[in-house]
């Protein structure tokens, strides 16, 4: 007599199954970001209708399309060894204008001229983008 019992090895082959599919779901939805994301994080975007003025003025419009707040601590303007801390926060979702003043020379900052604007955040990301300076208003 056998006293030897299991699963028959069609149970078995729908229990494989099953078993992959859902592991399959998971890795799917989690490749796709069906459950969101690990954390949160900042997304800055300069908005084109920043400006710059010869006076060493400018007026930044940036958006944040992230889900945690921005706190801008830097602003640089390359190649002018112009820069200036501030402690600006923009949450998500929102946008805001934020102007500073530099302490611009005569001729440090040209009308006309293309220049690099560099937006540094706490938590270590750089933005940036490119802005047309125009005459002192």
């Amino acid at each position: 007599m056998n006293l030897r019992k299991g699963i028959s090895p069609i149970l078995a082959t729908v229990i494989i199954i099953a078993v992959t599919l859902v592991i399959a779901i998971g890795v799917i939805g989690w490749i796709m970001g069906i459950w969101g994301t690990f954390g949160s994080t900042e997304s800055l975007q300069i908005m084109p209708d920043s400006t710059l003025s010869a006076d060493g003025t400018l007026s930044l419009h940036v958006k944040n399309t992230g889900t945690a707040s921005a706190v801008i601590n830097k602003v640089e303007i390359v190649g002018t060894g112009l820069s200036t801390s501030t402690t600006a926060t923009v949450g998500p979702g929102t946008d805001t204008i934020i102007t500073i003043s530099f302490n611009a020379a005569s001729g440090q900052i040209v009308a006309g001229a293309s220049y690099q604007v560099k937006v540094y955040t706490a938590a270590g990301n750089v933005y940036s983008t490119v802005i047309t300076a125009s005459s002192s208003s």
